[in-house]
């Protein structure tokens, strides 16, 4: 009854807060004008992010916009599913955190007012890990070893006796696959999926398990922090899955979730920015800009782990961060703004 309880509190004060953000972002900015040639620099750009990782390649696609002299209004972390909505009634323009295949489902449902644009991000990978001290004493290569109660067991925290797996929040794209997979795979028996605040979960539990030498057991992607601090190979271990499956009627190829000969379950994905489908139309300088950006993995992955292991998780260190980035690769920047001033 007290996990329903809890589970029932946080899902209600998250839509609170995402109607509250929403509304806010819609009420604030109301100036955009989409059928008017107005002056950039009273043209109002809104955007948001679905996780923290994702305000630094945020605050890159920022200040080229800045650059081309729009205003942009920062939102706050929104969860996958609503932020989607809101780029699609165009209480926000854009956001920085749409993966082209995870977020498929959200895409389809607004797809005929969204508009996928260029590639921020490629080779962005998602997938299941336990501690390299249990895998390697244990053996433990698959997630379908998981299967057996006595490993399960050696990844029970909170004494249930099922193996307890650090999963996605409720909204995001990864949640329902991990809950199709404890079916699909047989795991229902043997382990749990908790989840939460996805960040608070992963530094409270999964990396002080780690730091004390206990299991651990959790899913996570990249670019993303953890992998910089829990290094793969290292001190942590991808599990395979026996087989491709994801929700509904997707059909997907093996080769599309293996990463160097090991199926991790998840299609190795494409970040792209998602954009309201007007303003795209309104603005061919700003697709073209969105079109142009790229970012290397590595540059997001150097940041996030910064931003942990420093304590930098606040916009004007995060920007800071990004403006850095932006010096040191001003050919590039200059080569982006360019394409945009073309398309104008």
């Amino acid at each position: 009854m007290l996990a329903v309880l809890q589970k029932l509190l946080r899902t209600h004060w998250r839509w609170l807060g995402v109607t509250l953000v929403v509304a806010w972002l819609a009420i604030a900015c109301q100036s955009l004008p989409l059928n008017s040639p107005a002056p950039q620099s009273r043209v109002i750009v809104r955007t948001a992010y679905g996780a923290l990782g994702e305000l630094f390649q945020t605050e890159v696609v920022n200040l080229g916009l800045e650059a081309l002299g729009y205003q942009v209004v920062d939102g706050l972390e929104i969860e996958y599913d609503v932020l989607h909505e809101a780029v699609a009634r165009g209480y926000l323009e854009f956001t920085t955190s749409h993966w082209q295949n995870l977020h498929t489902p959200y895409f389809e449902q607004f797809r005929s007012r969204l508009e996928r644009v260029g590639t921020l991000l490629d080779d962005a990978q998602q997938g299941y890990l336990i501690d390299e001290a249990t895998a390697q004493a244990y053996e433990i290569q698959s997630l379908e070893q998981l299967q057996n109660p006595q490993i399960a067991q050696l990844f029970d925290v909170d004494g249930n006796g099922k193996a307890d797996l650090f999963g996605c929040d409720q909204g995001w794209g990864c949640h329902a696959i991990i809950e199709h997979h404890l079916d699909a795979y047989g795991l229902r028996d043997t382990v749990e999926h908790n989840f939460g605040e996805y960040d608070d979960l992963v530094k409270d539990v999964v990396m002080s398990r780690v730091q004390q030498g206990q299991p651990v057991l959790y899913y996570t992607w990249t670019p993303y922090w953890v992998s910089g601090a829990l290094k793969p190979g290292v001190d942590v271990q991808w599990l395979s899955v026996p087989y491709t499956t994801l929700p509904g009627d997707a059909e997907v190829e093996e080769s599309a979730t293996t990463v160097n000969g090991q199926n991790l379950g998840f299609v190795v994905d494409q970040i792209q920015i998602l954009a309201n489908q007007d303003f795209m139309a309104a603005y061919p300088d700003i697709a073209a800009l969105f079109d142009a950006i790229q970012l290397p993995v590595r540059a997001v992955s150097l940041q996030n782990q910064r931003m942990i292991e420093r304590g930098e998780t606040s916009l004007e260190a995060i920007r800071e961060y990004a403006i850095a980035w932006v010096d040191e690769h001003q050919s590039q920047f200059d080569q982006w703004l360019q394409a945009a001033r073309d398309a104008a």
